[in-house]
């Protein structure tokens, strides 16, 4: 860990770091990914409706969506690098409870505290990422989202393989993961403090340039507008897919819950892909650009997944999973630079709404299906990326470069 204690100049990649936080990204985003992957264990051991799963669901990502800006904005005004760990200590309490809870109510409970823990992290996470970035403020930030997407690909795998032959108390193997967790962001915290104080000495704040023309207070709120449209209707579609696809999946095609994980984890796990070539696509062909085609070749793909056979439900999925997460990283970086002063508050807008629309869709389409069905919803799901094509309004970017 001496690495993350070396100073840099500004502009200069810090790869450790880059990749440390993206590592602890990676564990932050897979204790949340427990919790669907507990959805079928859950269905079962306690005979929960689609309905309650979603307000699981919900709870966990209201709570992160709600607090993320709010952090956001308070550590840009005075950053906390010792948020972090505490962060993952929260996430720590959630897990044990989750594991534990004999009752309902406790889950709610314990999902809270998780979806604490996250809100702390994300957006002090990404400021960590900004700060190592230097020059390659796409690839940083691809390398930060990719270890949360890694994380939330997990979820399939959690519930394959711990939580189908271990049950409810399998989620305590978990509690190892935060623990290392706590220790590897209390040492990038320490490389975190340094860095402000060296910027004290200096007098000279770390800035960002931004790649996009000068814009009005009213473009750049529709921009912004615009954004989150898009984050809404991609958010919507992956949290069908992570929480809800395995009971399409069970239901018409006749899937054990381990073959449906399976499935599932081929579209997340390409997502996490997408995600890591988002940032360097970005930088190369524009941040605009990358975000149209994301929302752009899923559309046609997403209106046949429900009609397909088993096979072609694979080959569709992996195109699906890399193009809908190809932008999620840029989102983050393209809302940064429509408002260059606030890094944290961006981070916490655009990935605390993200959390948001899962919440939100979440409880919908768990309503939905209770009351039409899991097919129908399905169809009506895979409607969703046509509403991204709204990135189409968004202001045209330039390549900049960054000097050391």
């Amino acid at each position: 860990m001496s690495k993350l204690n070396s100073s840099h100049k500004m502009g200069n990649p810090v790869y450790p770091i880059m990749f440390a936080i993206g590592v602890c990204h990676l564990f932050n985003d897979t204790l949340q990914a427990v919790i669907p992957a507990m959805f079928p264990v859950l269905e079962l051991e306690l005979g929960l409706t689609f309905t309650q799963l979603g307000l699981i669901s919900f709870m966990l990502n209201i709570v992160a969506s709600v607090l993320q800006p709010v952090v956001g904005f308070i550590s840009d005004k005075k950053p906390m690098p010792y948020a972090l760990p505490l962060g993952m200590m929260s996430s720590f309490v959630g897990m044990a409870g989750l594991a534990f809870a004999p009752q309902y109510w406790m889950i709610l409970v314990s999902v809270i505290f998780l979806g604490l823990g996250s809100a702390v992290f994300h957006p002090e996470g990404s400021r960590v990422s900004f700060m190592a970035a230097g020059s390659k403020r796409g690839l940083s930030q691809s390398i930060y989202q990719v270890g949360g997407n890694s994380g939330q690909a997990l979820a399939p795998l959690i519930s394959a393989f711990i939580l189908v032959p271990l049950g409810q108390k399998g989620a305590a193997l978990f509690l190892v993961v935060a623990a290392v967790g706590i220790f590897l962001l209390s040492k990038i915290s320490a490389w975190y403090k340094k860095q402000l104080e060296l910027e004290k000495l200096s007098k000279r704040k770390r800035t960002l340039l931004s790649s996009l023309p000068a814009l009005t207070k009213k473009q750049v709120g529709v921009a912004l507008t615009l954004l989150m449209v898009l984050i809404f209707a991609r958010s919507f579609y992956v949290t069908n897919m992570t929480n809800f696809y395995i009971f399409h999946l069970m239901e018409n095609y006749g899937m054990t819950i381990k073959e449906g994980q399976l499935i599932i984890f081929i579209f997340l796990a390409l997502g996490a892909v997408g995600t890591f070539f988002g940032g360097p696509m970005a930088d190369r062909m524009g941040r605009r650009n990358v975000i149209i085609l994301s929302m752009a070749v899923p559309i046609p793909l997403s209106l046949l997944l429900p009609y397909v056979p088993v096979w072609a439900i694979i080959l569709l999925l992996i195109a699906i999973g890399f193009f809908i997460m190809l932008s999620f990283s840029v989102t983050v970086v393209y809302a940064q630079e429509l408002v260059p002063s606030k890094i944290g508050t961006m981070a916490g807008l655009t990935v605390g709404l993200a959390f948001g629309m899962g919440a939100i869709g979440a409880v919908v389409i768990g309503i939905l299906m209770d009351y039409v069905g899991v097919y129908t919803t399905m169809i009506v799901v895979s409607t969703l990326p046509i509403i991204g094509l709204v990135g189409l309004g968004l202001p045209k970017d330039r390549k900049i470069t960054i000097s050391n």
